[in-house]
């Protein structure tokens, strides 16, 4: 990736802040002429499985659905929000596999770390009768112009008869350390950290 000097945003008015910088840098490098060579990127693990232990025994399943993604965020591309109106697919920084398999597998992982009673499974290929469901529905999973990635949209939990045991709106934001989309990516893992973090802790209260 290459780096761009500040006078290099006189085409983008209103970028050149101090986040700014840092997604017009994402937005040049991102939509560079052709012949230039895509990068794939792997949204990352949970940055706390290191420390986690799983038992050997299960008291309870919960199997995670295919998270249902916003048209925008349904491609190959990552995406920027460049203002409050204005999205923008990057064409050479791309999701080395469907977003919402690599949001169900992140999610997946993250959950069974967090919650080591529980059996965590996929929901493909797995029915139980007695299992909570997870179904996300993500709105937004992006870079903003403010420096910031973010995470938005609802979880559901419900139980084996179908009916909803848990419900809540995320709206999970991490500011980016440094220009690039190898940090934006980094930071949507992150923010995806978050999301399991506010998804325990329902999962715990409708457990009670």
């Amino acid at each position: 990736m290459r780096s761009i000097w500040t006078s290099d945003l006189v085409s983008f008015p209103g970028l050149a802040s101090k986040f700014g910088v840092i997604m017009a840098t994402l937005l040049l490098t991102g939509c560079a002429s052709s012949g230039v060579e895509t990068t794939n990127y792997m949204l990352p693990a949970d940055a706390g499985s290191a420390d986690a232990t799983l038992p050997a025994t299960h008291d309870t399943t919960l199997l995670i659905a295919r998270p249902l993604v916003a048209k925008h965020l349904d491609q190959e591309g990552i995406v920027l929000q460049l203002d409050d109106i204005t999205l923008n697919a990057a064409t050479t920084n791309l999701w080395a596999a469907p977003l919402p398999q690599q949001l169900e597998r992140g999610m997946r992982e993250r959950l069974a770390h967090r919650l080591p009673s529980t059996q965590v499974l996929l929901s493909q290929g797995n029915s139980r009768r007695d299992a909570v469901t997870l179904e996300l529905s993500v709105d937004s999973f992006q870079g903003r112009y403010d420096g910031a990635a973010v995470a938005s949209g609802q979880w559901i939990l419900r139980g084996g008869d179908g009916k909803v045991q848990s419900y809540a709106p995320f709206n999970a934001e991490v500011t980016l350390n440094q220009d690039g989309y190898p940090a934006l990516v980094r930071a949507l893992g992150r923010s995806w950290d978050e999301v399991a973090d506010e998804i325990t802790a329902g999962f715990h209260s409708s457990s009670r």
